[in-house]
């Protein structure tokens, strides 16, 4: 009789961030998630999200977002709310700014066309493209767990000649 090597599985620490706008991936991500060992946490836009990061006592090690997250009730921004509805790569920026050892995984089904839109340059996160394999979300989610954590600088340099389209909402 052959023994199985084990399987690799996250500690109890290991927490995630699910965010999206469409509900069905959501609970998706959070089963597919669950079964792989690790907790997750998810909200239902960047402003939930943004909450979650500074209000949730325990640890959030990885936050996997939606690149384009609209907001409910459009309206222009004000720099007085203290969490706004932004965009996938703004919510990175300000998760970061709140858990600095924060990892960052951004998916969307039209790539090319959004990181360009926002001023993203390949590579600068772990992506993820919709739609995927379960075993590619996993995989991804722990290579980025074991990877070191971007910084705000980094999450924040912009190509030279590009302009962001406008970062916040607020609903």
């Amino acid at each position: 009789m052959s023994e199985q090597p084990p399987i690799e599985t996250p500690s109890a620490s290991q927490t995630i961030l699910v965010v999206d706008d469409e509900l069905a991936l959501t609970k998706l991500c959070k089963r597919i998630l669950e079964e792989a060992g690790f907790t997750v946490l998810h909200a239902d836009g960047s402003s939930d999200a943004l909450k979650l990061c500074t209000q949730h006592e325990g640890p959030i090690d990885l936050l996997l977002t939606d690149l384009v997250l609209p907001p409910p009730g459009f309206q222009l921004a004000s720099s007085t709310n203290q969490f706004p509805h932004v965009h996938g790569h703004e919510l990175a920026i300000r998760a970061v700014r709140i858990r600095k050892d924060l990892r960052v995984i951004l998916m969307s089904g039209n790539v090319e066309q959004e990181l360009a839109g926002y001023g993203i340059r390949r590579g600068l996160l772990p992506f993820l493209p919709k739609p995927f394999e379960p075993k590619v979300l996993v995989s991804l989610v722990r290579q980025t767990l074991h990877a070191p954590a971007p910084s705000v600088e980094n999450l924040t340099e912009k190509p030279p000649g590009l302009v962001r389209p406008s970062d916040e909402w607020v609903g």
